[in-house]
């Protein structure tokens, strides 16, 4: 906010824009009216008038009246931001949809309204600002081909993960930001990032903790891709919160099932599903064997399974090693006094969780269980985060969808974050544990990376460690000074009071098969 404050004191005309999830848009707005900087933000997919437009822009509505035509609302928005310097914000969503080709279906009135406001996002912006800029990174969708006609030269792309999942899709952020960056590039390491940069079909060792460190021949063309990069790239470690922050112990806990979930686990055949059901049944049975039933099962798994025995267990969390594992986790966290943040990728666990704590503790949603996905409108998830942290709530855990609420939102309220499940991809994990581990937080962050043992869990977080190796061999020691080798070694070294009484627990203890704190670095940011 002091840099867009500073450039438009230098360029008042200069009618910068951020782009930004609907949700993170409300952050934004929250900050402004927070700091309160003199500068006016208007959030074009707000619906609802801030009080800031421009005296013009609103002089033909009726104030009297609280709902408005919600055309009419982002054209004052659109005005005030041509009136006087100030700055627009408006979400990915409502960006690719206004500055989409003509529909159409669209009537008269739509496609002018649409095809105005087209050209003044495309041609107008002299600064234009992507927060979570690694959103655009596929060539193919529909937001990478509209920012590809973007005017603007003045380009902003705020990213804590800007390496998602390959090179290809590093090289296609890239380009958006610097539309000239492909003109540097040799046509060798152009061919590269497309079919060399992530080799997905190489399998990777079972490498938990540590990342690979044998050298790979593509690391040269990535040393080269680097250096290309870096004129315009600044990376900021994670030195800035580990000065500010009270630290960050990473763990990963392998689980071992119990023989019901085992057996299911097991029969579970890789070579009868597809890669999709195959994944979602193995993650959705390592947490608790009646998420099973949530699966497309085929008739021959329905004709070997108890499906009454599976129904009748369901509330039980001891059932499932997960489950169990979160169950006495939670139970002494909320004797120790600190809120626990759970992440899926999957509904089914989570509902699971929320429905096991009603039946154990009486906890109910809306109070000592709060819930998070991606269909809640952003209000509604703005209302959550501030309940959830706000030390007065009666919340003790929240429930949230990984893929929807592990970006750019402020958790800070919890001390401890558990993801059930592994994800592809390590930057939406290092974005969840960011939710918690980020400027406003007062205490120890610990995470938990959950695996149930002689699973594909297993393989795919191996997986993890690669790209987190190239992630690192691209964006590490860049702007080093950074990092004055005063700052902390992320509470690798404090204790844990939860997961030490956990595995000395006579009942307990039987279902770890290790933990282990992960010393490699991550820059959670």
């Amino acid at each position: 906010m002091v840099f867009l404050k500073a450039y438009l004191k230098a360029f008042p005309k200069c009618l910068p824009i951020i782009v930004a999830p609907a949700s993170i848009l409300l952050t934004w707005e929250d900050e402004f009216k927070k700091w309160d900087i003199g500068v006016p933000f208007h959030n074009l997919s707000n619906p609802e008038l801030s009080g800031k437009e421009h005296p013009d822009a609103v002089e033909t509505f009726d104030m009297s009246n609280t709902q408005h035509d919600v055309h009419e609302t982002r054209m004052a928005k659109l005005i005030s931001w041509f009136k006087e310097a100030s700055i627009l914000g408006i979400s990915y969503n409502l960006f690719g949809k206004k500055c989409q080709d003509k529909k159409k279906h669209e009537n008269v009135k739509e496609r002018e309204g649409n095809c105005d406001m087209r050209k003044v996002l495309l041609n107008s912006p002299g600064l234009i600002v992507l927060d979570e800029g690694h959103t655009p990174r596929n060539q193919r969708s529909h937001i990478w081909k509209v920012f590809s006609k973007l005017q603007t030269q003045k380009r902003i792309i705020l990213s804590g993960t800007p390496f998602q999942n390959n090179f290809w899709e590093l090289y296609s952020t890239l380009s958006l930001v610097k539309p000239s960056f492909p003109n540097t590039i040799p046509p060798e390491l152009k061919s590269f990032c497309q079919n060399q940069g992530y080799k997905s079909s190489k399998k990777c060792n079972w490498e938990p903790v540590l990342l690979n460190k044998t050298r790979d021949p593509s690391d040269d063309q990535i040393k080269k891709f680097k250096l290309l990069m870096d004129p315009f790239v600044h990376v900021h470690k994670g030195a800035i919160l580990e000065s500010k922050l009270p630290g960050l112990r990473d763990c990963l806990v392998t689980l071992k099932a119990g023989s019901l979930q085992n057996e299911i686990l097991k029969s579970i055949k890789r070579s009868q599903n597809t890669i999709f059901n195959f994944e979602r049944k193995v993650a959705l049975t390592s947490v608790h064997p009646s998420l099973f039933l949530e699966c497309a099962l085929s008739e021959e798994e329905k004709s070997a399974l108890d499906k009454d025995h599976l129904e009748k267990i369901r509330l039980n969390p001891h059932e499932g090693v997960k489950t169990k594992f979160l169950f006495e986790f939670v139970r002494l966290c909320d004797a120790f006094h600190e809120k626990v943040l759970v992440f899926s990728q999957f509904r089914a666990p989570l509902q699971l969780i929320k429905d096991q704590l009603n039946s154990a503790f009486k906890w109910t949603e809306g109070k000592e269980v709060l819930v998070m996905s991606g269909e809640d409108p952003p209000k509604v998830k703005q209302s959550v985060i501030h309940s959830f942290n706000d030390e007065n709530c009666q919340a003790k855990v929240l429930l949230a969808s990984t893929k929807a609420c592990s970006e750019g939102i402020s958790l800070v309220g919890a001390s401890r974050v558990v993801l059930l499940d592994v994800v592809w991809n390590p930057s939406v994990e290092r974005q969840a544990i960011s939710r918690a581990y980020r400027i406003g937080q007062k205490k120890v962050v610990y995470t938990y990376h959950l695996l149930a043992e002689g699973t594909t869990e297993e393989e795919k977080y191996g997986k993890q460690a690669e790209k987190d190796r190239l992630s690192e061999l691209v964006f590490s020691a860049k702007n080093a000074a950074n990092n004055d080798g005063k700052s902390k070694s992320s509470a690798v070294n404090f204790e844990d009071r939860v997961l030490d009484e956990m595995t000395k627990h006579e009942k307990l203890k039987g279902i770890f098969v290790k933990c282990v704190v992960l010393r490699k670095e991550r820059d959670v940011v």
